[in-house]
């Protein structure tokens, strides 16, 4: 397979032998963008879950005072959609953009669900990320109402290490819901704890 770090993450939790690699290669697309490039806007139909070879994807939704609110960044051997309008059909609530030149894969939906015909395990390795999104996202949830913020930025450094010098801090702020003014009171403490 050409695309060996999507191979490794189906490692992760299934072997695939070289024809069934061979045939997911075949569905799935190659792209390249450069920085704010826009996959997804709030309001489009989203048909396509992507796989960052390089770079770094975001999802985030924007409030009606036009603040940002980003759910999830995606660096490399990372998973990204809109999951609820991928699944449902409905329009996005979500836009993804790229905060660096970045290259992914992109599978569509129909193209997946002919990979699952196809390649019965692959609903497993799937299942075993949608579950892990489920957790993950239900202890953020928890995390937001009951964490400080140094706590929350402990838990950011632990879950992008390579982010945290890489992307500007007002993305980190925004993911972990403090001003950019507090999250640099926060991060000099956290320095100074090292």
């Amino acid at each position: 397979m050409k695309y060996k770090l999507l191979l490794e993450n189906f490692r992760k939790n299934v072997q695939l032998n070289e024809d069934e690699e061979t045939l997911f290669e075949s569905l799935v697309e190659e792209r390249k963008v450069r920085r704010k490039h826009i996959l997804l806007q709030e309001g489009q139909h989203n048909h396509h879950l992507y796989f960052v070879i390089s770079g770094c994807l975001r999802a985030y939704s924007i409030d009606k005072n036009g603040f940002h609110h980003i759910l999830q960044f995606a660096p490399a051997d990372w998973w990204i959609t809109d999951m609820y309008s991928y699944v449902t059909g409905e329009p996005s609530s979500l836009n993804i953009d790229a905060l660096e030149e970045t290259t992914f894969l992109s599978i569509t939906k129909e193209n997946q669900e002919l990979a699952y015909r196809e390649i019965p395990k692959l609903e497993r390795h799937f299942r075993i990320l949608m579950e892990k999104n489920l957790v993950t996202n239900r202890k953020r949830i928890i995390d937001r109402l009951s964490l400080t913020a140094m706590e929350r930025f402990k838990t950011f450094c632990h879950t992008y290490p390579d982010l945290i010098n890489k992307i500007p801090q007002k993305q980190v702020a925004s993911y972990i819901g403090i001003t950019p003014e507090f999250l640099s009171k926060v991060r000099s403490e956290y320095l100074k704890s090292l």
